[in-house]
């Protein structure tokens, strides 16, 4: 099976998350590299990365039916990323 990958994020003046990036095969690979070399915590979902993939558009806020999904892996990313809620505040 091919890896697929989802790049998210949140911001406060935003309703959900937004999609960052999506891809498959090389393209994931990319993705994951980017947020490793970054910095960026990688969480792996793999029927949520599909899902974003078939159904959202890059730069656009998530579909409803992902927001709880999403909501669970930033709650887990910020409360590991002490810094990250320091810079958003």
């Amino acid at each position: 099976m091919e890896k697929t990958a989802s790049a998210i994020s949140y911001k406060k003046e935003d309703a959900a998350p937004r999609l960052l990036a999506r891809g498959k095969g090389k393209t994931a690979e990319r993705i994951i590299a980017i947020a490793r070399e970054s910095g960026v915590a990688v969480f792996e979902d793999p029927a949520l990365a599909a899902l974003l993939d078939a159904t959202a558009e890059t730069g656009e806020i998530i579909p409803v039916w992902c927001w709880e999904a999403a909501a669970k892996i930033l709650a887990f990313v910020f409360a590991r990323d002490k810094t990250y809620l320091k810079k958003a505040n």
